[in-house]
């Protein structure tokens, strides 16, 4: 028993030596960068679309132009977020500069004309060395840890282990060294009680972007928060041809006037508020972006070519929309001058549809036919150039240059060729040459199977008709009332053929299926009457043609006429 308490004695008396060795050992003392760099860190509050707060968090500015990183699952379904820095003033996030889903980190841009941001390690802390844990607001004993781990990643990044005990709402918050530099954004931690931390690389956070490309990322789609432009003006114009056809026109308006206040001497913003404007029929806001562009262009050529066509489009598909100072004539000046600085075939070819829409055919003739000797698309100028002769009303030259065109392509042909088939096709109907369109329309089967239609072979019967291809436009007009069963059109013209060709049986059962479907049309009961007439069966026959005659049908009484 004595000796036990002896041991008792020496083990109070050992501990009370060790705390008094202890205050002797030099300990971290609080850095004098803590106070100034606490005014950088600030909560981060998110909102749905109806105001409703989805999560709240922590960040730090990292630019003077209130460039802050924080981590990004509280953006995630947010419209709008907010900061509250240390002295408690709020700021919304102005726009979003880059986010990645799976490291949880987001960069963005609040409304603030000047920040303090935090300094950024730019060399991957050692593994022994000391760090520390800036919270929000707090200026007294802040707690600091040894590095135990630095995982690197693409090369110039790591992921920190730290031998520090951090609370949970301390996520986001910058974990610093013994200069004040940050080195990454705390993490979630697995519990309170949990002796080890872990933090992100805070130099991989500022190095997040918006590319030309970025409107397709998943992760940037996952918030509703406005997304900044990318920084360089090649990818920013990416981003709003992409955005053109992938976003709402709102979203696309809103990006386009951002680009102008970030690009002001760019010519290519005032040109696209431009377009939105005269798609909104303003012309007087058009034209005034298009001087501007003209005054910003380092490449007048370009402007005066999409001022040009612009002006061309607004007198072509809104003729009836006047603007005084807009017309053809102007459109012709302004691309002719443009091929004057830099000669392309597209200047010219713009400057032949402005001809053709002035009706100065031969002009416009020419400048086609002179295109088709450049790396333009052949086809499409020989077709042109057809386009002029048909006006002219040259029926011959004009099928010529529709061959022109055609030869442009070789068997099998490609869809490219399908249009071309299609209005050579139509053009051979017109100049009453039947069966040279109805190959052209075989071609045109075979190339648009999966898009030919019920209208496709009606029209192709009656060139069939009209080539005395009877069969073939028989079976021409079964094809289209299979595909449409319910058009009665169909079905009389297929009577009809049925009755030229003398096959009365069949014409009657044709015109039969014809009244079934439509007991009131007239020309199931004309074509049924007119071949039981020719068949011999007057009797049943007038009845029918005097029903066709009653629904209206004005041949029907001709009819009765003839066989009564």
């Amino acid at each position: 028993m004595r000796t036990e308490n002896i041991c008792k004695v020496q083990r109070r008396v050992i501990g009370v030596l060790l705390l008094y060795l202890f205050s002797f050992i030099p300990s971290y003392a609080q850095p004098s960068w803590v106070k100034k760099a606490t005014k950088s860190v600030f909560t981060v509050k998110t909102f749905s679309q109806d105001g409703a707060l989805i999560g709240s968090t922590n960040g730090f500015f990292v630019g003077t132009n209130g460039e802050a990183i924080s981590n990004f699952s509280p953006f995630k379904g947010a419209s709008r977020a907010v900061i509250i820095d240390a002295s408690g003033k709020e700021m919304n996030v102005d726009c979003i500069l880059g986010a990645n889903d799976m490291y949880d980190i987001v960069k963005f841009r609040v409304n603030a004309s000047k920040t303090q941001p935090l300094a950024i390690a730019n060399s991957i802390a050692p593994v022994g060395s000391n760090s520390w844990l800036l919270p929000f607001r707090e200026t007294k004993n802040i707690k600091s840890g040894a590095i135990r781990k630095a995982e690197t990643f693409q090369e110039n990044y790591a992921y920190y282990t730290v031998a520090m005990q951090t609370p949970e709402n301390a996520v986001s918050c910058p974990l610093m060294n013994d200069a004040g530099e940050v080195l990454g954004l705390m993490q979630q931690p697995a519990s309170e009680r949990d002796s080890l931390s872990y933090a992100l690389s805070a130099l991989f956070a500022d190095s997040l972007k918006i590319s030309g490309l970025s409107i397709n990322d998943p992760t940037l789609k996952m918030t509703q928060i406005k997304k900044d432009l990318p920084a360089t003006l090649t990818e920013a114009n990416l981003f709003i041809y992409m955005a053109n056809s992938q976003t709402d026109s709102a979203t696309y308006v809103a990006l386009v006037n951002d680009f102008v206040r970030k690009f002001p001497d760019a010519a290519d913003g005032y040109m696209y508020r431009a377009q939105i404007s005269a798609a909104a029929l303003d012309y007087a806001n058009a034209e005034s972006d298009m001087q501007q562009a003209l005054k910003k262009a380092t490449n007048k050529d370009d402007v005066l070519f999409n001022y040009a066509r612009m002006i061309y489009q607004k007198e072509i598909f809104q003729e009836n929309k006047s603007y005084e100072n807009w017309n053809l004539d102007k459109a012709l000046s302004m691309i002719q001058e443009a091929n004057s600085i830099n000669p392309q075939p597209a200047y010219r070819q713009v400057e032949g549809n402005i001809l053709f829409a002035q009706k100065k055919y031969d002009e416009a003739y020419n400048v086609f036919t002179g295109l088709t000797k450049t790396n333009m698309d052949k086809a499409e100028m020989w077709f042109a150039a057809a386009r002029c002769r048909e006006m002219q009303k040259d029926t011959t030259a004009m099928l010529a240059l529709m061959d022109s065109t055609m030869a442009t392509f070789t068997k099998p042909y490609l869809k490219q060729a399908g249009p071309y088939l299609w209005a050579r096709a139509n053009a051979r109907i017109d100049a009453k040459k039947y069966r040279d369109a109805v190959n052209d329309l075989n071609d045109y089967e075979q190339l648009m199977a999966a898009q030919v239609n019920a209208r496709f072979y009606y029209i192709r019967s009656q060139a069939e008709i009209e080539g005395r291809l009877y069969q073939q436009a028989l079976n021409d007009l079964t094809k289209a009332v299979t595909m449409e069963p319910k058009e009665t059109l169909y079905y009389a013209e297929k009577a009809s053929l049925h009755i030229r060709v003398g096959q009365y049986d069949e014409a009657i059962a044709t015109a039969d299926e014809s009244i079934s479907i439509e007991p009131q049309g007239s020309d199931g009961y004309l074509f049924k009457g007119l071949a039981q007439c020719l068949k011999g069966d007057k009797k049943n026959g007038i009845p029918n043609l005097q029903k066709a005659k009653d629904l209206g049908d004005p041949q029907a009484e001709g009819l009765i006429q003839k066989y009564k």
